[in-house]
């Protein structure tokens, strides 16, 4: 299964084409499962943006993050049928892109967020002031992050950059709610004691 675009051109094209569909991500789920193309293409625009950019903040790593996207979809399109609807599918995609994420990271000897192409993610209805001032707050944060353990930065990442619930989080990482909330408390108490390092009395997140 090929998708008819980049991760890294962000399928803009093909993304205009399908955002206007009213189709539910389970109703697609189900129609790839029976092998319909048309719905892969359809689910693949409308997620591989933020599951690109999930990856990203993982793995430090453009390209390897645009390789994984298409190995997320490439799961998703053959474990479609296995899909039972116990969660959003949204929850379902972050937990295959984790794990992705995760077999990547230890087939490497660096772990290392790589802050360059992470920083590098804008929006782009940013003017350049706004960009700048998002620039020097992600190299601030993420110097932070970098220093957090694996565990307590994909809660940070998962609760903030994505705003899944604690539960959603729970069943994405496979913990219990209570231990997602005990990883958050500490995570973010230790942000705010090394940005307080930094002479920024107040945490971003």
């Amino acid at each position: 299964m090929t998708m008819s675009c980049t991760t890294g051109q962000l399928c803009t094209a093909t993304s205009a084409a399908w955002q206007t569909t009213d189709t539910p991500d389970v109703a697609l789920i189900r129609s790839i499962a029976a092998g319909d193309k048309h719905a892969m293409q359809i689910l693949f625009a409308r997620h591989n943006v933020w599951i690109f950019r999930f990856l990203l903040r993982i793995v430090g790593d453009k390209s390897a993050a645009e390789d994984l996207v298409s190995e997320v979809f490439l799961d998703v399109w053959g474990q479609a049928g296995s899909f039972q609807g116990r969660s959003q599918v949204t929850t379902w995609l972050l937990a295959i892109a984790r794990n992705k994420a995760l077999s990547a990271l230890q087939r490497r000897s660096n772990e290392e967020l790589d802050e360059d192409a992470a920083a590098a993610i804008e929006d782009p209805q940013d003017n350049p002031e706004v960009t700048l001032q998002n620039r020097q707050k992600t190299e601030v944060l993420l110097n932070c992050l970098r220093q957090l353990s694996p565990a307590h930065r994909e809660i940070i990442d998962l609760v903030y950059y994505h705003e899944n619930s604690i539960d959603e989080v729970a069943e994405i990482v496979g913990v219990p709610p209570n231990t997602v909330k005990t990883r958050m408390f500490c995570a973010r108490k230790r942000i705010a004691e090394l940005m307080a390092a930094q002479g920024i009395d107040r945490a971003v997140v």
